[in-house]
């Protein structure tokens, strides 16, 4: 029969030799130990980095925090001043209401005014962009505008209708008679969509015609004490 070989385990020794050489110790250490030793350390390592990376974690998450909540207080404190500023302003806008009530009604300066006679024709005469094609003279008692389609020919003051008609020069002649002296006449070159009858009675800027044909002029005269004067006498401003 052959005889069966026993396998060694393997081990290793460990040898501590002191300094004077009088004391010399042999230890034996076997492969699984070293192999149960290197986990253990493997094992303690990794322990120890994952407290350090959870600690980093940790303060860098307090200190996050810390910054959200200084940034909130700061919020807080910003809408509490301003609070107390509007509980102020509040306070100063009631007292100066009751002083407004104390006071009474104030007139106001248009109140004051004297009001404006409507009645003098001082309103441009046409609300379009028309250009002044010729100016007031002696031998032109009027002046012209080129007008725009759907543009309107518009009353310069307060009056009443004095007459409807027309000439050979003029298809169309409007004359509001308005009082205090005062007469006005629109003279259009081409036929357009008349807006009133003779008789009615009118206020300023009210619409007299209509323009609805290309190239219509309108001829404006204002009349004073039954002579006529340049229209720029009376006006206050175009439109």
């Amino acid at each position: 029969m052959k005889q069966q070989k026993h396998k060694r385990k393997e081990s290793f020794s460990l040898l501590l030799v002191s300094n004077t050489g009088k004391d010399i110790r042999q230890f034996y250490i076997s492969l699984l130990s070293i192999r149960l030793i290197i986990v253990l350390m493997a094992l303690i390592c990794v322990t120890l980095v994952w407290n350090i990376y959870r600690s980093g974690a940790h303060r860098r998450s307090e200190s996050e925090y810390r910054k959200k909540l200084t940034a909130q207080e700061l919020l807080i404190k910003q809408l509490e001043n301003e609070k107390e500023a509007l509980s102020t302003k509040n306070e100063m806008l009631s007292v100066e209401n009751e002083t407004l009530k104390q006071l009474g009604p104030v007139e106001t300066k248009e109140e004051n005014k004297t009001s404006k006679d409507t009645s003098i024709p001082s309103q441009y005469p046409y609300t379009g962009v028309g250009a002044l094609k010729e100016q007031y003279s002696e031998q032109h008692p009027c002046f012209s505008i080129s007008t725009q389609l759907e543009d309107h020919i518009v009353a310069a003051g307060d009056g009443t209708i004095a007459s409807i008609g027309s000439n050979d020069t003029y298809p169309l002649i409007v004359v509001v008679e308005h009082g205090n002296g005062y007469m006005t006449q629109y003279l259009c070159t081409k036929e357009a969509q008349l807006q009133v009858a003779a008789g009615d009675q009118v206020q300023m800027k009210e619409t007299l015609i209509i323009v609805d044909k290309e190239n219509t002029q309108l001829d404006y005269q204002v009349i004073y004490e039954e002579q006529a004067i340049d229209p720029l006498q009376v006006l206050e401003a175009k439109g």
